[in-house]
């Protein structure tokens, strides 16, 4: 029974990358032996479990499902032995982290790093890709870092807090079409689309003054995935964009971009750690919980962000 699990781990590992080359450089084995022993798994249970081809491995029917049996064993066995190993303050072993481009580097690539110093046995693989189908995305990934929209309720997730965020426009765009003096005026300019992919709906603009609420769905003719692109097309006058100051500031300070509606604040958008179970290994539990409380603790001291929520009570959706 250990070797079977074993092997289901190499097979999971595999599955996980899509490569038996990232694989086996993640678990720190030879290719070869890689292959060998999902080879082996293969013939011992009679069907296909991977289709394989010079530039890519995928899933077979068989091998999705025996994949998704086996993920959570493996995870559970892991589980297990840290917690018999009493392995709880030391996390180990790759962490495979999904989030958006623009947020990791703008928010997080501080926080990864204090995670590291911290933490110096876990690894990291990072996928900045937002994935087109989401319910695929924990076939890759051990957690997500999701914006603005609630995870789907068949997901754990606990909020590490909220973002905010301020329309921004270039001196020459404003020059050019008048700045707005209310929302209402909105209607009127060029608003650049959020849409994390192509599937999903456009991010709205929840604006607030003073007790004042409206809700504003910008989109005309630019669409796309990027804050940084939203970004750098408002410096040449794109448009009218919604950007965190975080994301603003080095624009702002070169005079490329300029606050619009400056008593208008967009947001907060939620930001969520998300996974698929409750049952986490120690390197993702103690990840989670080190993000939720640096970024309350961040976010507070700047006022860049919403408290809300508990950095040691998670929001969970079942």
């Amino acid at each position: 029974m250990t070797k079977r699990l074993q092997t289901m781990e190499l097979f999971v590992e595999v599955a996980r990358a899509k490569s038996f080359s990232r694989a086996a450089l993640t678990l720190g084995i030879p290719k070869s032996t890689l292959s060998r022993q999902v080879a082996e798994l293969e013939r011992s249970l009679g069907v296909r479990l991977l289709s394989r081809t010079t530039r890519k491995v995928e899933l077979t029917d068989a091998g999705s499902r025996y994949f998704e049996r086996c993920q959570h064993i493996v995870t559970e066995a892991q589980i297990a032995h840290e917690e018999i190993q009493g392995l709880a303050s030391t996390p180990a072993g790759p962490l495979r982290v999904n989030m958006p481009v623009d947020f990791g580097t703008d928010f997080l690539a501080e926080s990864l790093m204090a995670f590291s110093r911290r933490y110096p046995d876990v690894t990291f693989h990072l996928d900045m890709a937002a994935p087109e189908h989401a319910d695929k995305v924990f076939q890759t990934c051990d957690v997500a870092i999701e914006i603005a929209e609630q995870p789907a309720p068949t997901r754990i997730a606990r909020q590490l807090g909220s973002i905010s965020a301020y329309l921004y426009a270039a001196p020459s765009y404003l020059a050019k079409f008048g700045m707005p003096r209310h929302p209402h005026d909105l209607a009127g300019h060029e608003c650049m689309e959020f849409r994390a992919t192509q599937r999903a709906r456009v991010t709205r603009w929840p604006l607030h003054r003073n007790g004042e609420h409206i809700e504003f769905h910008p989109g005309k003719r630019f669409s796309m995935n990027s804050a940084g692109m939203i970004r750098r097309l408002a410096t040449l006058g794109a448009g009218i964009a919604v950007l965190s100051e975080v994301s603003a500031q080095e624009e702002v300070a070169a005079g490329r971009l300029q606050r619009v509606l400056p008593d208008w604040e967009v947001g907060p958008f939620p930001v969520y750690a998300v996974t698929e179970t409750r049952l986490l290994p120690v390197k993702t539990r103690v990840f989670v919980e080190f993000l939720a409380e640096r970024l309350q603790r961040e976010w507070s001291r700047q006022g860049k962000g919403s408290a809300a929520a508990s950095p040691v009570s998670p929001a969970e959706t079942d």
